[in-house]
């Protein structure tokens, strides 16, 4: 008999608003409500079900700062929670905030929960285009409980060389899981667009996916006006699409609330177990190794043991996957295979289904539970990925019941960590790079070199190199890692030349 306590995902449902009409689309609160009525009706328990809703948690809107969007959301559906969350910024976030509230329900100290998200930064965009103003809802009474912490991913000195945003950040990762792998340019671009055109080929299928488009790993590699060059070694294809209009939801239930609002058992998905961490070296400059992530590994981990099963035993696969290198990284993190048999994304992944925001991953566990209906018994994992493999969560699930607690193996142990420390303020003689990145324009032309190593003395240094675009050509041609040159400061700004 399952305990009625046993957390399970009762209810799940998608939206996607494709070529929004500025003055006629849905706004935030609007899909919000769309996603958390449709995922009700996907329980078979409808209006029911939201009139029982004691928790809601919404993961953060980009461009919507209402007072309470949590209440907003709550009085839309008649329903009066006594718990409001709000998340912080994150892509972890949402897989955080369901664990979060699975372990809630567990404890008894809720029954009927709603998570839900939303994305509207194409109809933003459309807007600010024809010059519309969004008459999206502000209010909301009261204040919603923070979920998480609201910190910026960079540090200023990171800002001033360059690495501000995923785009800038993740290529430099990119470099160093390459030099780790001793893999040539060329033969690394065939193996990532490999990596790439199948989670491409995952998103056609998708009828959520915001590009449903199979690409071959030429496409998606080659330079061309319409894939131009982000930064080395990333055209616009691999790269996370932000710019979409995207909402989820998921209802949470006890079994004991389920059984009595008349869900079909067949629709329970049950939580086996989840846990969430962050890289002891918060700004990327600071990381010991640029090819490692600790915390990832524990997190997913903790996870499995927490959920009583090995990755081997797990049948099906969502890593977050922002950008190649974060895909990559949790491969060597986890102990999987690129090319798995099972496939390493349920969606399609950023690039192609679509990154909305901070919410992707409510779309990712959306998606699974599908496939676990789909495959009683099967199981399922899904991660999540905040700022720039700093954060990190992630969770089991299957429509099984999960074995006794008595009987799971305790989590493993904190790996030591070395102490973090960010780059020497000022570097002068000889250095080799550990990890780098070229930036381009939008004409396809390299604007700026930036530059992660070591000095002869040991210490780290963050530095561009020469403004001189024959240099960074070169640059974005050669491998660099390992690379040395000469140090210098100019007017306090780091210096590298590969001279």
């Amino acid at each position: 008999m399952v305990d009625e306590h046993s957390p399970v995902l009762v209810g799940v449902a998608q939206l996607t608003q494709r070529d929004p009409d500025p003055q006629e689309a849905s706004g935030p609160l609007d899909m919000l409500v769309q996603v958390a009525r449709e995922a009700a009706d996907d329980a078979g328990a409808g209006d029911p079900a939201l009139s029982a809703i004691d928790t809601v948690g919404v993961v953060q809107v980009a461009g919507w700062q209402p007072q309470n969007g949590p209440r907003l959301l709550a009085e839309a559906l008649e329903a009066k929670p006594a718990r409001e969350i709000e998340t912080a910024t994150g892509g972890e976030m949402p897989i955080t905030l369901v664990n979060h509230v699975a372990k809630l329900i567990a404890d008894g100290e809720a029954r009927v929960a709603l998570v839900a998200g939303a994305n509207n930064l194409e109809t933003r965009r459309r807007m600010h285009k024809a010059r519309v103003k969004p008459d999206w809802p502000r209010g909301g009474s009261g204040e919603p409980s923070l979920f998480g912490e609201n910190k910026l991913g960079s540090s200023q000195r990171e800002m001033a060389y360059g690495l501000t945003m995923p785009v800038d950040v993740y290529p430099v990762f990119e470099s160093a899981l390459r030099g780790r792998r001793g893999l040539d340019i060329e033969t690394h671009r065939r193996r990532v667009g490999a990596l790439m055109k199948r989670f491409s080929e995952v998103a056609a299928g998708n009828p959520y996916a915001w590009f449903p488009v199979a690409r071959s790993a030429e496409e998606i590699t080659t330079p061309t006006p319409q894939n131009r060059m982000i930064a080395f070694p990333y055209t616009k294809y691999m790269n996370a699409v932000l710019q979409t209009d995207q909402a989820a939801a998921v209802l949470m239930m006890s079994a004991g609330a389920a059984r009595s609002l008349g869900v079909p058992e067949q629709k329970w998905v049950y939580w086996w177990g989840g846990a969430h961490g962050q890289e002891e070296a918060w700004f990327p400059s600071e990381r010991p190794d640029f090819a490692e992530c600790p915390s990832l590994r524990e997190t997913v981990a903790r996870t499995l043991a927490g959920a009583g099963v090995a990755i081997e035993e797990i049948d099906h696969i969502d890593l977050y996957s922002c950008f190649p290198a974060a895909v990559e990284m949790a491969c060597d993190m986890i102990g999987l295979d690129e090319d798995d048999p099972r496939g390493l994304t349920v969606t399609g992944g950023l690039p192609y289904a679509g990154g909305p925001g901070n919410n992707y991953t409510l779309h990712s566990l959306a998606t699974m539970v599908g496939r676990l209906r789909a495959r009683p018994g099967s199981r399922g994992l899904v991660t999540g990925n905040g700022w720039y493999l700093t954060k990190h969560s992630a969770c089991a699930a299957s429509t099984a019941p999960p074995e006794p607690r008595a009987s799971r193996p305790a989590p493993p142990p904190k790996a030591t960590h070395r102490d973090p420390k960010p780059p020497a303020e000022e570097v002068h003689g000889r250095g080799t790079v550990e990890a780098y990145t070229v930036q381009y324009d939008r004409e396809g032309a390299p604007t700026r070199g930036i530059v992660l190593g070591r000095s002869d003395d040991g210490r780290r240094f963050l530095a561009n190199t020469p403004d001189d675009r024959e240099l960074l050509e070169s640059f974005a041609a050669v491998e660099d890692v390992g690379r040395q040159g000469r140090l210098s400061a100019v007017d306090g700004h780091q210096v590298f030349d590969p001279a």
